[in-house]
């Protein structure tokens, strides 16, 4: 089975390396990633300037554009003859819970990939402290678990799975939750500094203050302790697993 792999957080990100380094155990993986961090870049795509690979060792390459563009560049060049069976893309430094997916790079990665008809997840772990001892090879045997149960065999077209793992030992994961999209809370404040020259400028992003209490949500299973499995097309509708092929749930859970 060939699997490619990219993120957000760059090629030389400790989830991707550990995603990677899991799932060779078993499969042929190629890896493109952005050369650089490319966190919270959504979907975007380079048009006014040449992308360019470079081949760190084999079968592992950076990409100067965004966490899309790696997908593109793989699909539609590199690959081309011998395209993968899967993407997956991560594993995430920090949650892409709720409305937040729309922002990651990381599920873009994913959501391009589906767009070329090629099977893909997005994997994250949900790090509230990053000071905290990181779990990345709970999410990531957690997704080589998934691809020996043939998950890409069962991810409908035009579909992404959205994992988030909370940043646990295995021991205290509670169990696997399919979930429905939850609301993350920040705040409104937009910050303004002045650089040396007296000109403003800003930071953006706001402070996390939480999440809406809905039951069954994303948000919810996470900080109950639960893996958060979702199935999401790609107009941005959660998908009752109900309504598609037989196996899913039992691949997840």
């Amino acid at each position: 089975m060939k699997i490619l792999t990219s993120n957000d957080d760059g090629v030389r990100a400790k989830g991707n390396i550990i995603l990677r380094e899991t799932l060779a155990k078993d499969c042929e993986v190629v890896t493109i990633a952005p050369n650089r961090e490319r966190s919270s870049c959504g979907h975007g795509i380079t048009l006014g300037e040449p992308i360019r690979l470079n081949k760190l060792e084999e079968n592992i390459y950076s990409c100067s554009g965004f966490p899309a563009d790696c997908i593109l560049v793989g699909l539609g060049h590199l690959l081309k003859d011998s395209r993968p069976d899967l993407v997956v893309s991560g594993i995430n430094v920090g949650a892409n819970l709720g409305q937040d997916r729309f922002y990651s790079g990381t599920v873009a990665a994913a959501r391009e990939a589906a767009f070329r008809g090629v099977p893909a997840i997005a994997a994250s772990l949900v790090i509230k402290n990053f000071k905290d001892e990181q779990h990345f090879d709970v999410a990531a045997n957690y997704i080589n678990k998934l691809v020996s149960k043939g998950i890409h065999k069962h991810i409908p077209e035009m579909s992404v799975l959205n994992i988030n793992v909370p940043n646990l030992p295995q021991n205290l994961i509670k169990g696997v939750k399919i979930s429905t999209s939850g609301y993350q809370i920040y705040s409104e404040e937009v910050v303004e500094r002045q650089d040396i020259r007296g000109k403003a400028y800003y930071w953006v992003g706001g402070i996390y203050k939480g999440h809406q209490d809905i039951p069954g949500s994303d948000c919810n299973n996470v900080a109950d302790g639960y893996i958060s499995v979702q199935l999401q097309n790609l107009w941005g509708r959660d998908v009752e697993v109900s309504e598609v092929i037989d196996g899913l749930k039992s691949c997840v859970e």
